[in-house]
């Protein structure tokens, strides 16, 4: 069992920054996979970025590439997104999720956090 709380979310300019950060418990931190998704009006909710337990390993939506990267820190149980260059279409909740399968799909990540609001204004 794992529990997940997200933070970091807020109002910002396009252009500007935020860093979200997703502390887990319940369950040996290092050995999830960690990801990033994120649900905007209208849309599904969709993958943005996950990362190995070990972090050597990392993947992104094409529409994040190169502006956000995401990271963790297994001795605080935290995995981070820091989000740069956002755009107003990067509006959206964003979730953070846990499972033991690396990948894009959302059905293998057994774990989700409450999501955090990011709002880009133009």
């Amino acid at each position: 069992q794992v529990q997940l709380v997200e933070s970091g979310g807020g109002l910002v300019q396009a252009g500007g920054s935020l860093r979200l950060s997703c502390a887990a418990s319940g369950r040996t931190f290092s050995s999830l996979v960690m990801g990033w998704f994120r649900q905007a009006p209208g849309n599904e909710r969709e993958f943005v970025a996950a990362i190995r337990g070990s972090g050597g390993s990392r993947s992104y939506a094409d529409s994040v590439k190169g502006r956000f990267t995401i990271s963790r820190d297994n001795a605080k149980n935290t995995v981070y997104l820091q989000m740069n260059s956002l755009k107003p279409e990067d509006t959206a909740v964003y979730y953070c999720a846990a499972g033991d399968l690396f990948v894009r799909a959302i059905r293998p990540y057994d774990y989700w956090g409450q999501g955090t609001q990011v709002t880009v204004s133009s």
